[in-house]
């Protein structure tokens, strides 16, 4: 018999997230925590330590990307939990911030339609516990075809930041706005630059052409 795997399970559809604690109980899962937002996603993994998680993209506070982007900030705690995200449709640069991640190793990325066959989605998650990866055919296609993004080294966060950045606010109403400390504004912007490749120059104002970067690849 496999051993349990103890997962943390984040959705914000009640009918959902139920349905998804019975089909992990069935294949033997032990489903430590089911939450239904960010915050508590990373609550409950702070909590129980578990083996697994699997998380919804789209969640509450923002309903945007605030699963994903707490699946990353667990990623970058724990480089070695594994993560499955799913998602209602194909979203190329949210895979690429999860397979950037880490190690890369230990993700998945799976479109909920596509999760039909109930004993694949669990043996799927069994290997994603055990160090594997599990990209959605439709995704890996969209990120081998897309063209090259400058943003893609970028965490979901610091593009955030740097949306913040074009809009023209300074570090300080960025991080009232994000409810972060001003450091932290600080440091995220160090990263941008950094990860752009627009090294210290006399000549140059950096913030400016990270500027021109992100409204370029927009």
């Amino acid at each position: 018999m496999p051993p349990v795997i103890r997962v943390v399970l984040a959705e914000d559809e009640v009918l959902l997230r139920d349905g998804l604690v019975g089909l992990l109980t069935r294949f033997d899962f032990a489903v430590a925590a089911a939450v239904g937002s960010a915050p508590e996603l990373r609550a409950a993994v702070d909590a129980h330590a578990p083996d697994l998680v699997v998380t919804d993209i789209r969640m509450p506070p923002g309903r945007r990307d605030d699963g994903l982007r707490a699946a990353v900030a667990l990623r970058e705690e724990r480089p070695d939990l594994p993560v499955v995200v799913l998602s209602q449709h194909v979203q190329a640069e949210y895979a690429a911030a999860l397979l950037g991640s880490g190690d890369g190793r230990r993700v998945g990325y799976l479109l909920k339609d596509r999760v039909a066959d109930v004993a694949e989605f669990a043996g799927t998650l069994r290997r994603v516990a055990g160090g594997g990866t599990a990209i959605d055919p439709d995704v890996v296609r969209h990120l081998l075809h897309r063209p090259r993004d400058p943003l893609a080294a970028l965490s979901p966060r610091e593009r955030e930041v740097l949306a913040l950045v074009a809009e023209g606010h300074s570090n300080a109403a960025i991080a009232g706005r994000l409810h972060v400390t001003d450091a932290a504004v600080g440091k995220h912007v160090g990263n941008i630059l950094s990860k752009l490749d627009l090294p210290p120059s006399d000549d140059t104002n950096r913030r400016v052409l990270a500027v021109l970067t992100y409204l370029g690849a927009r």
